[in-house]
């Protein structure tokens, strides 16, 4: 059995893991509704991906989301 070339390792190791959540994950964790999850969505504030009818938000997005609101709150 041969193991894998240490460039091929090497570029595992850095490619980040991309974590992506349901929107009954997103809600759940904002404590926000359905509608009002979409309605972040639709105004570009938290990004999103669709995968044929699924929408999904990557755990950075949300992340990011939290930190720019954090930042405005913190300058209001």
């Amino acid at each position: 059995m041969t193991s894998p070339s240490l460039a091929v390792l090497h570029h595992a190791e850095a490619a980040p893991v991309l974590n992506l959540l349901t929107v009954p994950q997103v809600m759940a964790r904002l404590q926000l509704s359905r509608s009002a999850v979409y309605d972040l969505i639709r105004t570009r504030q938290l990004a999103s991906i669709t995968l044929g009818r699924a929408r999904r938000i990557p755990t950075h997005a949300l992340t990011d989301f939290i930190r720019t609101r954090l930042e405005q709150e913190a300058a209001a």
